[in-house]
């Protein structure tokens, strides 16, 4: 038997990325900060005391030449790793996402893979307003030739970024900033979580939650609630949303007749919409209620005072859960808590 360790989401992506160079030696990490004394959040903590400069390096400000020259090495036959602080910085580079990672499998009649990771960090974080604190997985989901996965613990953390670096072809891999700090036994081995394949959090007959990355987090607080309602909620976590797993919340969907998708980011033009696309193409009848949440429509706002209205959490969810249900949601003291609408913890001094 396996032995687990209880590590944090940052652990988890760091040994992922130790456990995975130190099988392969084609496997290179670049990026800004990956050697910085603060390692991307911890993320890339030591690796560069581990392995050789050549291996593990930090990389220019030049994002859109950095990945032109990963692409070159993945075709080649290296395995790069490109690690981006916030999702932003990889806009510099959507040409070479788009127009070349993507397309170079299709372009070569399957004769070159691109086996190249690109880890971009999304969501809310220390004041860091319109520029850096954006979800923008739906701009890459959109595009056929990647992959995207969005893990929201530890244990899928680990086994999602070890299959990403496995994987033949270009796979984005986000992890939301307020991830980072979360909890979960973790076993030590190597192993993989499938790409493409979405979880049950929890199972149940009333209510349907579809959700992914950091949001699961809040649906499982939402759970709690519930629970002590008595009200049954089965919540999906997606994992991966290029490909997409539609088997398990369409049968959920089926059962419960009541669906709620939390979206991590815009649910204008984004993953909600796709999801209740999906549902809306596949449903023989209309007998179910559809609903969504996700970040307020607008730039994220640098000041708490406004971002608290931005972000979805446990109650503005119960809110939108009593209007899907038509019943009045209890809410015990316990869960009267206070608020940390733009800080992952009380220590994050932030911005980096």
């Amino acid at each position: 038997m396996h032995k687990k360790k209880l590590i944090n989401f940052a652990e988890a992506i760091n040994e992922a990325i130790l456990i995975s160079m130190k099988k392969d030696k084609n496997i290179l990490l670049m990026g800004l900060g990956v050697d910085d004394p603060k390692y991307i959040f911890e993320t890339t903590k030591n690796l560069n005391k581990i392995f050789p400069h050549s291996r593990v390096f930090d990389m220019p400000t030049s994002e859109n030449s950095m990945t032109g020259i990963a692409i070159g090495l993945a075709i080649s036959g290296k395995k790069p790793i490109i690690t981006h602080q916030r999702v932003e910085f990889s806009l510099l580079s959507m040409e070479q996402i788009i127009n070349q990672a993507a397309k170079w499998l299709y372009m070569s009649a399957g004769k070159k893979n691109v086996p190249l990771v690109i880890r971009l960090i999304i969501g809310r974080g220390w004041g860091q307003g319109p520029q850096h604190s954006q979800s923008l997985e739906t701009i890459f989901a959109h595009i056929p030739g990647l992959k995207v996965v969005c893990p929201s613990d530890p244990y899928n953390a680990k086994g999602l970024l070890i299959s990403s670096i496995k994987d033949k072809n270009p796979v984005i891999f986000f992890e939301h900033r307020w991830c980072h700090g979360i909890k979960g036994y973790v076993p030590n081995k190597y192993y993989k979580t499938p790409i493409g394949k979405s979880r049950y959090v929890t199972r149940g007959n009333d209510l349907t939650i579809v959700t992914f990355s950091y949001m699961v987090s809040e649906a499982i607080r939402v759970h709690k609630i519930l629970r002590e309602n008595k009200i049954s909620v089965e919540i999906i976590d997606l994992q991966s949303l290029r490909p997409l797993d539609k088997e398990k919340f369409l049968k959920s969907a089926k059962k419960t007749k009541k669906i709620l998708v939390i979206d991590n980011g815009l649910t204008k033009y984004g993953i909600s919409s796709e999801i209740l696309a999906i549902i809306s193409e596949n449903m023989k009848k209309n007998f179910y209620v559809i609903k969504r949440i996700g970040v307020a429509d607008t730039p994220i706002p640098s000041t708490v005072a406004l971002a608290k209205f931005s972000y979805p959490n446990q109650f503005t969810i119960i809110k939108e859960i009593e209007k899907l249900i038509n019943k009045k949601i209890i809410i015990s003291k316990n869960f009267k808590q206070d608020m940390i609408y733009d800080q992952p913890n009380k220590n994050f001094m932030g911005p980096f």
